[in-house]
């Protein structure tokens, strides 16, 4: 099985910029500069043959590069308990429209559809029960801002699980040069 996801890779300035914000929450697992992404679409584990139809789908996606900017931080939680620390990233609707325009090509490749409302972001930390607190780092970083920069490509990512987190290993990627 194939454990597949679909993301943009900001550029090294801004993945440094985000490693800078590392720090300040007891127990977090930060991700590490090969972790930095912006998901657009999690497929999941599939086959090899899904895989591959999935690969060949993402071909046809069309859509113009991207002008973004880092955007605030914020946390995801469970039942109230904090699980994820991110940084936000804007504008919003380009983002949605790449996703949307993803989404239908994993349907196409046979996939049931994101049931998920999309929140762009960069997963910055996972939080395991045992993190300290969370809102002196949130409170140091809601003002978070970037210049624009712009994202030429997007990525079919393969994750592999392991006892230190995940790995991720590009399997194709995929020039945004359409409108």
């Amino acid at each position: 099985m194939h454990r597949l996801f679909v993301a943009l890779r900001p550029p090294r300035a801004i993945r440094e910029r985000l490693l800078g914000l590392i720090g300040g929450v007891p127990g977090a697992r930060w991700q590490d500069d090969d972790q930095l992404h912006l998901t657009l679409r999690f497929v999941g584990e599939v086959g090899m043959h899904q895989a591959e139809d999935v690969a060949t789908a993402l071909g046809s996606v069309r859509h113009a590069p991207l002008e973004l900017r880092l955007a605030g931080c914020g946390m995801f939680d469970s039942r109230g308990r904090p699980n994820a620390l991110w940084a936000g990233v804007t504008p919003r609707e380009p983002l949605a429209a790449l996703h949307r325009k993803v989404d239908q090509a994993i349907v196409r490749a046979g996939l049931e559809p994101e049931r998920r409302a999309y929140l762009p972001h960069i997963t910055l930390a996972r939080l395991p029960g045992s993190a300290g607190p969370v809102d002196r780092w949130l409170a140091d970083h809601a003002a978070l801002a970037s210049a624009p920069f712009v994202v030429e490509a997007m990525t079919l990512y393969e994750s592999r699980l392991g006892t230190s987190g995940a790995s991720y290993e590009p399997v194709a990627r995929y020039p945004l040069t359409g409108s």
